[in-house]
């Protein structure tokens, strides 16, 4: 293929600004319009440069998995969790994310998961002993409590009472604020004390101290404990040295934010559209009370549960919750026919190849009945935990978790929605406002 110099077609938008300011208030709505407009590969420019936009099966494994030691994670990404993650797993690269990988990985084989189960079971239901019928909850905050006491509990081994109120308005001020700074040409200094500036410094100071505690609690606990984080303090390199307390530190607040962020918005966007869709979720009722009988889920149940991991499946594809994947090319590139110079930043983006019409039929209904129906998609039609070497280490741990939630919530519960929410591309994909609904007992 004849090699491409010029770039992709893509938005013009302003001089120099480019399409800044429709980044700024509808980066959802610009990466709908470029894949739809343009198709496989789309170029947006703006202030800070150029994005690539890649729209294709074919490109976007050519990325994560062909080519992709020509690649390290995006420079978003890089920019908005450096001061909150450090060189954790989920941002550092090379040597130091290989040996943090292989200290992790044992905490999310298969039979380790599995022996999480009960514990997952347990925080579910002790949550629901909480909701009253009749009573308004934000089901995302409800959701986001138990996913962190899953976490700190099967990660760190220890029982903590999470706010998880806090630890969400904390990230959330953060990854506003933070994105807000990235994507205008316009910012004040971080520590100009505005609204924002104040609630996102108040946010990584909540967010440090509960780290800090959770560092020093397992510290204190006299050792011997077989959970990751013991065995990440405990653990050294070729040369008999221990990590240093700002690698600990970067590893224990990635497992934190990461062990729960994702699980969370995943179960809270699935409670939204299950309440849209009566239909689904009586198939869903009749599926779960079938296999149960009354009783609580176990990990064996869940693959007697098919339409359980549909429902999980199609939610997961309307609302990933990792909506963009970022790479930036460490040297040049030929993609699509085109040439991309080094530091050249892609996007792969699941909330607009998973809502393709060309990969899926009536692409923005809600059928978790195409999960059923035929074979898989295949390649990188759908992509929500990445693909490659950097594929999301936690997706067994996390698919898991949210069928088991799932079956032991709607056991007893159903949820009515309220009213429309929107979603708020952050860092993650979040509900802005919240997810409020009335909470029903179903016996």
């Amino acid at each position: 293929m004849e090699t491409n110099h010029h770039h992709p077609p893509g938005p013009h938008g302003l001089p120099w600004l480019g399409v800044t300011f429709e980044l700024v208030k509808n980066p959802l709505g610009l990466l709908e319009r470029m894949g739809h407009e343009y198709g496989a590969i789309s170029e947006m420019r703006y202030w800070r440069g150029g994005r690539i936009l890649l729209n294709s099966p074919e490109l976007i494994e050519q990325v994560l998995v062909v080519q992709h030691q020509k690649f390290i994670k995006g420079v978003l990404l890089r920019l908005t969790a450096q001061r909150l993650l450090g060189q954790g797993l989920l941002t550092s690269e090379g040597e130091l994310w290989r040996r943090q990988r292989r200290l992790a990985q044992p905490a999310f084989q298969r039979a380790r998961i599995a022996a999480y189960a009960p514990v997952m079971v347990r925080l579910a239901a002790e949550q629901a002993e909480e909701w009253r019928p009749g009573e308004r909850r934000d089901i995302a905050v409800e959701m986001m409590n138990i996913s962190l006491r899953v976490a700190i509990r099967t990660l760190f081994g220890l029982e903590m009472k999470s706010e998880a109120r806090a630890v969400g308005e904390a990230l959330t001020a953060i990854m506003r604020r933070d994105l807000r700074r990235l994507r205008s040409p316009l910012k004040l200094p971080p520590t100009f004390p505005t609204p924002a500036n104040r609630r996102a410094e108040n946010g990584y100071a909540l967010l440090e101290g509960m780290v800090s505690r959770i560092i020093e609690e397992k510290r204190s606990d006299g050792g011997g404990s077989d959970d990751l984080l013991s065995r990440l303090i405990e653990a050294t390199d070729e040369e008999g040295v221990h990590m240093s307390a700002r690698q600990l530190r970067d590893e224990t607040m990635t497992l934190l934010l990461a062990g729960h962020e994702t699980t969370a918005l995943s179960l809270a966007w699935t409670w939204y559209l299950l309440a849209q869709n009566p239909e689904a979720e009586a198939r869903l009722h009749d599926e779960i009370d079938r296999t149960l009988s009354g009783r609580l889920p176990t990990a064996d149940d869940l693959d007697r549960m098919p339409y359980l991991a549909a429902v999980i499946n199609e939610s997961l594809r309307l609302y990933p919750p990792a909506y963009t994947i970022g790479r930036s090319s460490v040297e040049p590139i030929d993609l699509c026919g085109y040439h991309f110079p080094r530091d050249t930043v892609f996007l792969m983006s699941t909330w607009v190849t998973q809502r393709d019409a060309r990969y899926f039929d009536d692409p923005l209904a809600f059928r978790p009945e195409r999960w059923l129906e035929g074979p898989a998609p295949e390649g990188f039609r759908y992509f929500p935990f990445g693909g490659g070497p950097r594929r999301c280490i936690g997706q067994p741990f996390a698919l898991m978790e949210a069928g088991l939630v799932i079956a032991t919530l709607t056991a007893r519960f159903r949820f009515r929605l309220i009213r429309k929410v929107v979603p708020e591309p952050l860092v993650t994909l979040r509900p802005r406002d919240g997810i409020p609904m009335v909470v029903e007992e179903r016996r």
